[in-house]
This record gives structure tokens, sequence and C-alpha cells, in this order.
């Protein structure tokens, strides 16, 4: 099965997509040089039981979320449908944007960023301090760009 995952149509239901979760999950691997997951865990695992945040966008001029697991999802206060509805920067404040824009330049740049803190806006119009934030480019097999995705377990809230 073929995905678009780069277009801006409507997103297909990737939670638990296989292919998809091999993108994030090879793509990981061949940038960063570790595993994102243990091989025996899956989509399903991904999506519904990892404790850690799993978020990532497409390559649209103003990336859309295409996939966030239940951690992000429980964290950010969007269902499913409104995350991968949600232009990525909308995720930080206006002022923090710049900021994030330099992120993912460093992160076409070199592949990937690590130990990355960052200002997050939830729903809510809470907010919270993202820690140890890994980024990293989404790569196909092929070598096509397909986006960004971003990790990380640790967050502190705003007071």
């Amino acid at each position: 099965m073929t995905h678009a995952f780069g277009t801006a149509a409507r997103t297909p239901d990737l939670s638990t997509d296989l292919a998809y979760c091999e993108l994030l999950t090879e793509s990981y691997r061949r940038v960063v040089g570790k595993p994102l997951l243990d091989p025996t865990l899956g989509p399903t695992w991904l999506y519904r039981n990892a404790r850690f945040i799993v978020v990532a966008h497409n390559t649209d001029p103003d990336p859309r979320f295409v996939y966030a697991n239940q951690s992000a999802q429980d964290l950010f206060g969007y269902g499913w449908d409104e995350f991968t509805s949600l232009p990525s920067r909308l995720s930080a404040e206006a002022p923090d944007r710049e900021e994030r824009q330099r992120l993912l330049d460093a992160v076409a740049t070199n592949g990937f960023i690590e130990n990355y803190r960052g200002l997050r806006v939830r729903k809510s119009g809470s907010r919270f301090w993202m820690e140890d934030g890994l980024v990293w480019q989404l790569v196909d097999a092929d070598g096509k760009y397909r986006g960004q995705a971003a990790t990380f377990s640790r967050w502190t809230d705003e007071v």
C-alpha cells in the first residue's frame, strides 16, 4: 500500500499503519544510529502503549501533523482528527515559532538534533517545556524526504 505522506490531502489514519511505523522507526535508526523501539513491538504498541511522545509532520509548505501517538494526544489535549489537521507550527506560541523554525532548519541540515528543550502549547492554552527532545528527518528507504518527527519522554508544566 502506498501513502502520500507528504501531500496536502486529508491524512489517512496512520495511527497503527505498519508502513508509517516502519518509516518512523527505520528513518530514526538510519539517522540516529539506534532503535526508536524494540523491534518486536509494532505500530499498535507505539500508538497506544508507548509512554513517550512521538509526533510527525509532513512536507507541506506549512507542515501539518500526520502522526501523534496516544501519549502525545493526551499531553497536547487533541484527539487524532484534530491533531492531524493542525499545522505543526501551532504547537508553539507565536513568539517561540522563530526558535522552532531554527530547530527545524538545523534538523534539515544535520539529519537530527537531540537534547532539545522547547516551550509548547496545549489545546487548552496551557504551556509546557518539552525536555531532552530528539527531532529527526523522516527519510524513506529510497532516500525520499517525508517530513520530520520528534520524540521526548520528559516535560515540565510552565507555572
